[in-house]
């Protein structure tokens, strides 16, 4: 037996990442231009895995600290 999938998304659009870090377009965008946040594409479509979301917010917040 398989387990079961998970509704939770591993990935994210750039307007879920612009409503979850309160930014805008442009700003989501710079953020990948200079790999501060990962991301990849499929097809034409862009998305950045939760795990690389929570670990930017990580990092601002260790270097806020």
């Amino acid at each position: 037996m398989s387990a079961p999938l998970s509704t939770a998304p591993e990935a994210l659009t750039v307007p879920e990442v612009m409503k979850a870090l309160r930014l805008s377009r442009s700003k989501v965008y710079d953020l990948f231009r200079s790999k501060q946040l990962d991301s990849f594409t499929a097809g034409r479509a862009r998305r950045v895995p939760v795990d690389a979301l929570h670990q930017y917010i990580r990092h601002q917040v260790e270097e806020a600290a």
